[in-house]
């Protein structure tokens, strides 16, 4: 969880997630959207990868890049955890 957080405190990941979320896109259509060099948004990809809020899949010589919800939904369970867990002590100390 904690390199998924790493992952997101970034901008650029966070507006390539952004991206994805409208549709699944190359390497080089993702790059079209930043001033950037292909090497540096090929290294966020492969961080985004690596935590598991992307996946990929070679169609012939293109990468298309998708967002993989699922670790979106364990993230979002753990933030409502958390939240659960601060309404009980706080409701309990208030009592």
């Amino acid at each position: 969880m904690n390199e998924v957080f790493k992952a997101l405190a970034d901008p650029t990941r966070r507006k390539i997630l952004d991206l994805l979320k409208n549709q699944d896109l190359s390497a080089g259509e993702i790059a079209d959207h930043f001033e950037m060099t292909k090497p540096t948004i090929s290294h966020h990809l492969n961080t985004l990868k690596k935590t598991g809020l992307i996946q990929d899949v070679k169609l012939g010589q293109f990468v298309i890049y998708s967002l993989n919800t699922t670790v979106f939904h364990d993230v979002m369970n753990w933030f409502m955890g958390v939240m659960q867990s601060d309404y009980k002590v706080k409701g309990e100390n208030e009592k």
